[in-house]
């Protein structure tokens, strides 16, 4: 029996998708459930499974824009698993390498058997232009009948280069659909918004102090690290609760405004940027806040994020601060209206109370569409997180640090 295998639809509005590798050769038998193939969406990167065991023949090449619905492979599930089938397939890949050899001694044997005549190189220039690495085919002598000189091989200069030679090679690489559907989306937030972006500077001391003295304890009893997203998290939606305009995206001539916050957390993976989101982050606890972020980060991470944890956020927030970024403008992640950028952070000097002292600071950046969200509201949205997270046991915490962090 021939089973067909179609593309599975990966999820709502998707219509195809890239074959981004073959884990098995045309072919090969397959067991029931095993990856067979990677696949790109527009959102992300999915692993097909083989829907019965059998011998697989491929109908789909690497790089294909498949629709879905449409056969990518067939499975002869009739036929039996060969016996040592692993010893048969070792058998050409050792002969491989050794006809590959011969074809090139092949090549390299071609130079030796040009004379010294029309084009070819003296003895000297020949040295000269092996170690600059240069092709001789590529130099015009000035000697007799056209001969290659050793003051033609002093002269001589790489294509585009200097006279020290060195590589200039390139490679090409097809960007997945993925990374190309993150392209089309930066432009349009670029082109269809009227971004703009205002700063402002966080001490951390304060958050610095509470995770000094509390982050073994809530390892200890959360099984997960007490980081800086669940203070911004926390910053960031007593910031939307106060100003629901940044919480908010156009469609067509209407704005929608949203009273729950949907949180995407940006985080660089394998494929390109993911962005999976906090579902009804304000109903989170720091504890619940950390667990989330270091769930769907390990998943987008290993490539097992879905289009569902990556669908529907209101708000976004992007740390350049691991990467050592110091101050940046983040794009908009559209349809939504605002982003918030974190940053790097760094000892500076500021003034305290009348004087100078040395305390760990960030900048913040907040992009946001000017078209429904107002100067004032902006710079409101990102005093308020800066407040939040310069009193984070008053504003954050309702001054019971043990109790907010479930100690």
């Amino acid at each position: 029996m021939i089973l067909e295998m179609k593309v599975p639809s990966p999820g709502e509005s998707i219509t195809e998708v890239e074959i981004a590798e073959w884990l098995v050769n045309d072919g090969d038998y397959v067991e029931k459930d095993q990856a067979i193939a990677e696949v790109d969406s527009d959102k992300a990167t999915l692993e097909l499974p083989a829907e019965e065991s059998g011998i697989i023949t491929l109908k789909a090449e690497v790089g294909d824009a498949v629709a879905v619905g449409a056969v990518v492979c067939l499975i002869d599930t009739s036929a039996s698993k060969p016996e040592g089938a692993a010893k048969s397939e070792e058998k050409p890949t050792e002969k491989k390498p050794e006809v590959k050899e011969v074809a090139e001694k092949k090549i390299e044997a071609k130079p030796e058997k040009t004379s010294y005549a029309s084009g070819s190189a003296s003895p000297a220039a020949k040295k000269i232009l092996a170690e600059k690495d240069l092709d001789a085919a590529n130099i015009k002598g000035t000697g007799k009948d056209g001969r290659i000189t050793k003051e033609d091989a002093v002269k001589a200069v790489p294509s585009m280069g200097t006279p020290t030679g060195g590589s200039r090679g390139e490679s090409r690489t097809k960007l997945s659909m993925l990374r190309r559907k993150v392209a089309e989306r930066l432009v349009s937030a670029k082109n269809e918004t009227a971004m703009l972006t205002t700063f402002n500077e966080v001490d951390m001391s304060a958050i610095f102090k509470l995770r000094n003295e509390y982050k073994e304890d809530f390892k200890n009893k959360h099984n997960v690290g007490l980081g800086f997203m669940s203070f911004f998290t926390k910053a960031v939606i007593r910031a939307l609760q106060m100003y629901p305009s940044v919480n908010s995206m156009i469609d067509g001539k209407e704005m929608i405004s949203f009273d729950f916050c949907d949180i995407s957390i940006a985080v660089s993976g394998p494929k390109g940027l993911m962005v999976p989101v906090i579902r009804n982050a304000e109903n989170l606890s720091f504890r619940g806040v950390e667990s989330e972020v270091k769930r769907l980060a390990i998943r987008a991470r290993e490539g097992e994020i879905t289009v569902d944890e990556m669908t529907g956020g209101t708000f976004t927030i992007t740390n350049g601060g691991v990467f050592g970024s110091m101050l940046s403008t983040p794009i908009i992640n559209p349809p939504q209206s605002a982003i918030l950028g974190m940053h790097n952070i760094v000892e500076r000097p500021i003034a305290r109370d009348g004087a100078i002292a040395i305390a760990p600071i960030m900048y913040v950046a907040l992009s946001y569409d000017h078209r429904i969200i107002d100067g004032k509201e902006s710079v409101g949205f990102l005093v308020a997180v800066k407040e939040a997270l310069e009193s984070p046991e008053e504003l954050l915490m309702d001054n019971n640090v043990k109790k907010a962090l479930e100690l």
